[in-house]
């Protein structure tokens, strides 16, 4: 039985192992997708801001006035 996220790392495994050609492919692909594509969107500004200082949402409406 796989663990969670076993397809993902096999997966990964396989994308990783075919040429730089196909690899572009496959991505133009996905990003052809606007689905998958505001999916990667938001997982990249989710990454990008995961570091970041966190602030109470109370403080964040009183900032824009509501």
């Amino acid at each position: 039985m796989r663990t969670k996220g076993a397809t993902a790392e096999v997966f990964l495994t396989a994308f990783r192992a075919l040429a730089r050609k196909e690899q572009d492919i496959f991505l133009s692909a996905i990003l052809k997708d606007k689905r998958l594509r505001e999916d990667l969107i938001d997982i990249a500004i989710a990454e990008s801001r995961a570091k970041g200082k966190s602030r109470p949402f109370r403080d964040f409406l009183k900032e824009h006035g509501n």
